[in-house]
């Protein structure tokens, strides 16, 4: 009996022991048949970008709608103007200037482009002997120094007082045509020539006011100059005036015509008037076109001395 028990014990713990290895070998089975998982890369952390709102999106049923807009400045509305500027006013301090082809008339201002010292003009009894010079140079001389009261401007390519103003062979074309003198040339070189053909006309080619080369020089003899601007003529002849003869109070010879900024009493004067006679300094440059040099003078031809 005892022999019975014994066995069955060994049978029982045999089974349990069977039992037990069983379960273990199952277990360390399931282990060796699990993956081993991968070991996680860590990523570096970035700065969360905002992520936009969802647009809203449209419910069956219902009609869709867009996000209203963000409220923007409203543009300013720009005054348009009418086409066509309006007719500028003319401020105080301007003039009213003439087209080249233009008469101006007596009721505007008489000479806008005028500046530097008003003209001079002498009497009769201001020139040293002038009660002695021939009655037909007096009648000459006397128009020209009337010419000179009318405060005429200086205007190129005029010949007309009734412009406002002439250049300077233009006052001494209006000059002797108005006194009787007739086919008087129109400009400077050409009323040079007229002189030289009629036999009347002395050089100058000193440079000192008292070279016997004025010897010969009498109040009413027209004076020619050359370079004293740049122009491409022949004979080079740019500038005449007429001389009047010598100051009482100055003793210096002076000359009537027109002119652009020469001199009298010091003053520089633009336009009709009286100016000092006196020679330009030797030329600065090799250049005679831009050389003011004094070229002689002449009697007017048909001009008597009786």
């Amino acid at each position: 009996m005892k022999w019975l028990l014994i066995i069955a014990l060994c049978f029982s713990t045999v089974y349990a022991v069977s039992a037990a290895e069983e379960s273990l070998g199952t277990t360390i089975k399931k282990i060796f048949a699990t993956p081993t998982p991968a070991p996680r890369k860590h990523k570096k952390r970035s700065a969360k970008k905002a992520t936009p709102s969802p647009s809203p999106t449209a419910t069956p049923g219902h009609k869709k709608t867009s996000p209203t807009p963000s409220p923007t400045a409203t543009p300013k509305t720009k005054s348009k103007r009418k086409r066509g500027s309006p007719t500028p006013t003319a401020t105080p301090e301007e003039s009213p200037v003439p087209s080249p082809t233009e008469t101006p008339s007596p009721s505007r201002s008489p000479h806008p482009q005028k500046k530097g010292a008003p003209n001079a003009t002498l009497l009769p009894d201001e020139i040293m002997g002038y009660e002695n010079y021939p009655a037909k140079v007096r009648q000459l001389l006397d128009a020209g120094l009337a010419l000179t009261r009318e405060n005429l401007g200086y205007t190129y390519g005029s010949a007309d007082p009734a412009n406002g103003g002439m250049d300077c062979s233009g006052f001494i074309y209006n000059l002797l045509t108005e006194n009787g003198f007739k086919e008087v040339p129109r400009d400077s070189s050409q009323q040079y020539v007229w002189v030289r053909k009629a036999g009347n006309f002395n050089a100058v080619l000193s440079d000192h006011e008292d070279s016997f080369e004025f010897d010969a020089l009498k109040p009413g003899d027209l004076l020619f100059w050359r370079g004293t601007y740049n122009i491409d003529r022949d004979p080079p002849i740019t500038h005449t005036m007429i001389y009047l003869g010598r100051e009482k109070r100055t003793k210096k010879r002076v000359m009537i015509g027109s002119s652009d900024g020469r001199t009298y009493d010091g003053k520089q004067r633009w336009g009709v008037s009286v100016f000092d006679f006196k020679l330009p300094p030797p030329p600065q440059s090799g250049d005679a076109k831009i050389s003011p040099v004094f070229v002689g003078y002449g009697r007017i031809p048909g001009l008597s001395e009786d």
